[in-house]
């Protein structure tokens, strides 16, 4: 349904149809409990439509529906969840930061 974001296990990625148009969101999996999202992208009609923000807050919806972790590989989806507190305990372990001293 367009509209309306959608996971697409075949592709292995998310998408959000609008205007003809796709918006993916593209995952990897590891292992049984572990997604790793590798890429976030959206045509240039549709950017400055909050798509990317939607397909993404789906997609983490997902991986907690299921019980996962994700690993926010994709510099968008990193930044979303930076912003975005109420996902901070979806993130498959941590880096230590550079000049952290541990």
């Amino acid at each position: 349904m367009e509209n309306e974001p959608r996971k697409n296990e075949l592709m292995k990625r998310f998408e959000l149809s609008l205007e003809g148009k796709v918006a993916v969101l593209d995952y990897v999996e590891q292992g049984d409990s572990v997604l790793a999202f590798t890429h976030t992208f959206v045509p240039p009609e549709l950017r400055g439509k909050n798509v990317a923000a939607i397909l993404t807050r789906f997609a983490l919806e997902d991986a907690r529906r299921q019980g996962k972790k994700v690993v926010p590989q994709c510099s968008y989806v990193a930044a979303f969840m930076e912003r975005n507190a109420e996902y901070a305990d979806l993130r498959a372990g941590s880096v230590p930061l550079a000049g952290d001293g541990a």
